[in-house]
């Protein structure tokens, strides 16, 4: 496994995201907002220019390699009826900037599904497969997430994507079930559990997206906790990867302290603890993944294995 975490997680400033990355003894990392010097913070395929140039400066200084970019591309933000021009400059702007840092992986999804929707309209199929080739033609790898997005509605929808757009991966993001309702059920739609879906998106995960999760009642809301405590069965998701030889990236992103689109996550005091909360949670992640190679080779003796390649 290679870990990560999603920079921005530490804070907004790219600087101290790479800082926080070697802290934790880590050489990758993966890209989504970024702040450099003189220039606003914006996902790192929509930064300007001049701004990426320093982006990219600093990650060559630093010696952090940019393992993944997690785009804005379809997300939840937006919808399908959003003109498909804005898609493709989006594809446009990323991949020459992912082709620069050396960067394999994309991150992308398939629009925010409408409040009655329980089937992924063909327009979505469509428009996922084309940004899915464009990347494919470029050498890189696309990776969905299943988030509030179509693709996320339940494991059988993100099947259904992963079949009408050949070549697309999956971002498995243990968490994001314990607050997205299961569409492929009957109303009203309980949620999502997350080592059902695991379990059937297992063999085309080539990312994983490590947080974890409690559903809350009375808010009706996620609230976000340490990995391996919550309900996304981080623990038991980390061995089952490791038991399937998963050799991939593993990018953590704790939301505890704030949610990166949030109002307020720029205040000078969450950049703190967000930095605090980044460095404990990778921490805490190493200690899970060493549990769980240490449990591997005890009991199938997997230290005669030969290596496994990166899937993807």
């Amino acid at each position: 496994m290679i870990l990560m975490g999603i920079g921005d997680e530490a804070g907004s400033a790219l600087d101290t995201q790479l800082h926080a990355t070697r802290a934790l003894g880590w050489q990758h990392v993966e890209l989504r907002a970024v702040e450099v010097p003189g220039h606003a913070k914006a996902c790192i395929h929509e930064i300007t220019d001049d701004a990426f140039a320093v982006a990219a400066e600093e990650l060559s200084r630093q010696g952090v390699r940019a393992y993944c970019f997690g785009s804005t591309i379809m997300n939840w933000a937006k919808r399908i009826e959003s003109p498909f021009a804005e898609t493709i400059a989006e594809v446009k702007r990323t991949i020459p900037r992912m082709e620069r840092l050396g960067t394999r992986f994309v991150r992308i999804m398939s629009f925010k599904p409408g409040d009655e929707e329980s089937r992924i309209p063909a327009q979505v199929f469509d428009r996922v497969r084309e940004v899915t080739n464009r990347f494919l033609d470029a050498g890189l790898q696309p990776v969905h997430e299943n988030c509030m997005n179509h693709g996320g509605m339940s494991w059988k929808h993100a099947l259904e994507l992963l079949d009408k757009a050949p070549g697309l991966k999956w971002a498995f993001d243990a968490a994001n079930p314990v607050f997205n309702p299961d569409r492929s059920k009957p109303k009203p739609w309980p949620r999502q559990d997350a080592w059902e879906f695991w379990e059937n998106i297992r063999e085309h995960v080539a990312h994983i997206h490590i947080k974890d999760a409690v559903w809350n009642p009375t808010r009706q809301d996620a609230d976000y906790c340490w990995p391996g405590e919550g309900q996304g069965c981080v623990r038991e998701i980390l061995a089952d990867a490791l038991r399937h030889g998963y050799a991939g990236g593993v990018s953590m992103e704790p939301h505890m302290v704030v949610v990166f689109h949030g109002d307020n996550a720029g205040a000078p005091d969450n950049q703190v603890r967000l930095r605090e909360n980044f460095l404990e949670y990778g921490r805490r992640l190493k200690a899970l993944v060493s549990e769980a190679r240490g449990a591997l080779m005890g009991s199938t003796g997997a230290a005669n294995r030969p290596p496994q390649p990166p899937r993807g």
